[in-house]
């Protein structure tokens, strides 16, 4: 697993793109849809106890994902803050790490990152000396820290801001972003604007970005290429971008609905995380 922190980069409009020096240089191409590969080891066990540890570890843990329903109400979770650094390091490499990078913001900084199992998640945040106050694995579509920030939020709407020459349809699209994050409700389907479809001015999405104004979540997919997903202010409603293996951008939308879909393990990757994990866990008694 690569270490913390995760560099997720929210977009908001016009001007919130960094510059080309500051792109992280972590995003790969691309390319087809990724398949599972199983975690590398790169260099040989910190020792045979260690490893044994760590064996043990993902044992207890696959057997606890085995024994909870996908999504349940408490999801599996264990915590690492017990284990000594040698079996630590062991459990990082033997997870790896997946296509998902979340960031939580707006109060104690939580990251999360995918491990190489798809709804097997890695959770941490640190204390004020900068050691871990939280450091833990959870299986499920999308971790509990991630749907309780969203939850916890004020209960904001746009920011109240002067209209600036140039708009085009910002005013009416957010009328209809108001309107759809008021009526939503937890699984409707997600209501989608598609800006890149739609005649916006770069006014427009300036003026956009300013009103909705950033959320306490961002998220880096890289399931289908390079997706960056922001949670605005106004609730339920996130700006989603995909960018291409130059990093541009190719499709620019904002939906109104709970936490997209792209970002989102599902019951079958659940479920072939169990197996997977088991097959993994046979192969390492062989080391």
């Amino acid at each position: 697993m690569k270490p913390f922190p995760i560099p997720v980069v929210p977009m908001l409009g016009p001007g919130s793109q960094p510059e080309e020096d500051e792109i992280v240089n972590y995003i790969g191409s691309p390319g087809a849809m990724e398949v599972f590969r199983r975690p590398v080891l790169h260099r040989e066990p910190a020792s045979p106890e260690a490893l044994a540890k760590a064996r043990s570890f993902l044992n207890r843990w696959v057997d606890l994902m085995e024994e909870t329903p996908f999504d349940s109400p408490k999801p599996p979770n264990m915590s690492l803050l017990g284990e000594d650094a040698d079996t630590l390091v062991e459990i990082n490499e033997l997870l790896g790490q997946g296509e998902v990078s979340v960031l939580i913001e707006g109060g104690r900084k939580v990251r999360v990152q995918e491990t190489a199992f798809a709804g097997v998640w890695r959770i941490q945040a640190d204390r004020e000396d900068g050691g871990l106050a939280q450091d833990e694995i959870e299986a499920g579509s999308m971790p509990q820290a991630v749907i309780r920030a969203l939850a916890q939020r004020p209960d904001t709407t746009p920011k109240d801001v002067a209209e600036p020459p140039g708009l085009m349809n910002a005013p009416a699209l957010l009328t209809e972003l108001r309107d759809q994050s008021a009526s939503h409700k937890p699984g409707k389907e997600a209501h989608v604007v598609n800006l890149t479809l739609l005649p916006v001015t770069p006014e427009d999405l300036e003026y956009m970005g300013v009103c909705l104004d950033r959320g306490p979540v961002s998220i880096l997919s890289r399931g289908y290429g390079n997706c960056r997903i922001t949670a605005t202010a106004l609730p339920h409603t996130w700006w989603v971008q995909y960018f291409n293996s130059m990093d541009q951008l190719i499709l620019n939308t904002l939906e109104v609905g709970d936490v997209p879909e792209v970002a989102l393990a599902a019951e079958e990757d659940y479920a072939d995380s169990v197996e997977r994990l088991r097959e993994w866990i046979s192969t390492l008694e062989t080391l």
